[in-house]
């Protein structure tokens, strides 16, 4: 055996000392007396701020907290987040949870309070500190073997554009090794999903979606957030889901995981991590809240200039309803109890839209800065009514088709959408879901299904259901043509010859000039990180795959993708599409 020099006791003195000091820099120090004057100011901050925080079945966390350790997962849209799950949580008379904070947030003053309210800190990246990284896994370790909840987003950042992001496994994967290594105690995570009616964050996420580049927090801009205490950012919706149980996830996806030594590089725990990170990300899916504000933006942003006539827009928005309660996507989703008038006057309250009286009928419409806004609430339930907004999309575009034709466009298509969506069907279980969705259309009188030849046909063009249904589509669209002009530009330019960033530079560039060309109702259509997640997705999806030399590869799938994309758009917006990416320059060009 060769020998192995020991390393020096100094080398091992100033490695000590290192842990030491990046044990100090993660750790939280719990203070109850500092929970408890947060409680009060918080109490005092939402009072101002919001008008109302609505939670929902946080029975499911009080039954499963006996006897558990609780890993709290919400879904990451605000700085509030953090401190409102623990205020809620402390309210109901539960211990709040340990928080995994971003170091950045571990500001003077501001982190001290946040340490001793529960918070412990984390480095944005781990890679290149390998003591670092031990250390806090050693520390998460010992608050899970200890019991103490926890809680953290599994999407890493905040979502800018109001969708559920992919989740980054880092902390998830440190949590079920900790778990494997001792079970100590039985462990549950709780999806949460928060819903906001107007974002505090709203101004800084307009203005990245612009090309400014992310601001880092600072003492002085949380300082200049004093601002938003005098306005009104409406109510703040809390759903809890049923509790997963980590043993009987792994148990499902590795049986003998109880005999597995804690190998971090291990296939089987790399899959066990995959596979709860997709889970947890669907859960929060199917737990949202539905809000005034989701239910106008997913239908005004419909419309062409993102303005309606009042009492057709009522009526759009009584189709959404409808769908949403009679093809509802999962139980513990919770829907907006108000009328279709009362979520338009609620919303204009909240000035996201703007009323023009008008001899031949009222106008609602929104500004561009207003759309913009409105398209973060929309992509909150885009999940919700991906279906309804499929089915209309090929009725509409196509005006008759069979039943099953419709059925095999929308199974072709599932399987990326429901990797960039987190929906929850299986695939068996779609054609069942279709057949709901179907019915529920016909009821609406958005589409007509003809029982003996199995045909579908879309309402008679000078129908007022023909635009009602073609806006349903409009849903949906924007994420259906960015997939097909991906998917254009791989096969103009062939296998083997763009990478990662140089795809997503073309099609972010592609998508900038057909947006200057045609109209599209989504502020957000041309934005770099949409189409950086199309990438992601074809190839977590096994139709892209990268080689050595960084540079995606294909086969013939590529083509019966973009086939399957094809009929779900209008003939003008597929050519388009085409036209602009074969005019393309060349690869390396």
């Amino acid at each position: 055996m060769p020998w192995k020099r020991r390393p020096s006791r100094s080398l091992c003195l100033a490695a000590e000392r290192s842990a030491r000091e990046f044990a100090l820099e993660i750790a939280s120090d719990y203070s109850y007396s500092v929970v408890q004057a947060l409680s009060l100011f918080l109490t005092w901050v939402w009072n101002q701020v919001f008008n109302g925080v609505e939670v929902h079945n946080f029975e499911r966390v009080t039954a499963v907290a006996p006897g558990h350790g609780i890993v709290y997962v919400p879904c990451h849209r605000s700085h509030v987040d953090y401190l409102l799950l623990s205020y809620i949580i402390f309210n109901r008379g539960l211990m709040v949870p340990h928080i995994a904070a971003g170091a950045n947030l571990n500001l003077p003053l501001v982190g001290a309070v946040l340490r001793r309210g529960g918070a412990f800190f984390l480095r944005r990246k781990l890679k290149g500190e390998p003591l670092y990284a031990a250390v806090f896994l050693e520390y998460l370790h010992l608050m899970i073997d200890r019991g103490f909840p926890i809680e953290y987003f599994i999407e890493g950042g905040r979502s800018r554009s109001g969708r559920m992001l992919a989740p980054k496994a880092g902390i998830l994967a440190m949590t079920i090794q900790s778990f494997v290594r001792s079970r100590s105690r039985p462990l549950v995570f709780v999806p949460v999903y928060i819903g906001y009616e107007k974002l505090m964050e709203g101004g800084s996420y307009l203005a990245e979606l612009h090309g400014r580049p992310k601001q880092s927090e600072s003492l002085t801009g949380l300082l200049g957030a004093v601002r938003l205490l005098k306005r009104n950012f409406g109510k703040v919706h809390v759903n809890f889901g049923q509790p997963l149980e980590l043993a009987e996830f792994l148990d499902a996806h590795h049986p003998a995981w109880r005999e597995e030594s804690v190998d971090p590089h291990a296939p089987w725990l790399r899959g066990a991590v995959d596979a709860t990170a997709t889970a947890l990300a669907r859960a929060i899916n199917a737990v949202a809240v539905v809000n005034p504000v989701n239910l106008l933006a997913v239908t005004l942003l419909s419309t062409p200039k993102h303005a309606a006539d009042l009492r057709l827009l009522q009526k759009q928005i009584g189709h959404v309803q409808y769908l949403l309660a009679e093809t509802p996507y999962a139980e513990s989703v919770v829907p907006c109890a108000l009328s279709a008038g009362e979520v338009i006057d609620y919303v204009r309250g909240l000035a996201l839209v703007e009323s023009h009286p008008h001899p031949l009928g009222d106008m609602v419409r929104a500004s561009e800065q207003q759309a913009a806004l409105l398209a973060y609430f929309r992509n909150n339930i885009l999940h919700l009514l991906a279906l309804p907004a499929l089915l209309a999309c090929l009725v509409s575009h196509n005006q008759i088709l069979t039943r099953q034709r419709a059925k095999e466009a929308i199974r072709g298509i599932y399987g990326l959408l429901r990797v960039e969506l987190f929906l929850r069907w299986e695939a068996e279980e779609i054609d069942a879901a279709i057949d709901r969705t179907e019915a529920a259309l016909c009821q609406r009188g958005l589409i007509f299904a003809d029982a003996g030849t199995g045909l579908l046909r879309a309402p008679p063009p000078n129908s007022e259901a023909s635009p009602e249904l073609q806006q349903l589509g409009e849903i949906i669209r924007p994420t259906l043509e960015r997939q097909f002009l991906t998917l254009a530009l791989l096969q103009h330019h062939g296998s083997g010859r763009l990478t990662r960033a140089s795809l997503e530079e073309a099609a972010h560039l592609l998508a900038q000039r057909l947006a200057m060309l045609y109209e599209f109702n989504a502020a957000d259509f041309s934005e770099r990180i949409q189409f950086a997640n199309v990438i992601r997705n074809l190839i977590d999806a096994g139709i892209l795959q990268v080689d050595a030399a960084g540079l995606l590869q294909f086969d013939e799938r590529i083509t019966l993708a973009a086939a399957q994309t094809e009929l779900l758009l209008a003939a003008d917006v597929r050519h388009s599409i085409q036209r602009i990416a074969r005019a393309a320059p060349a690869a390396g060009a």
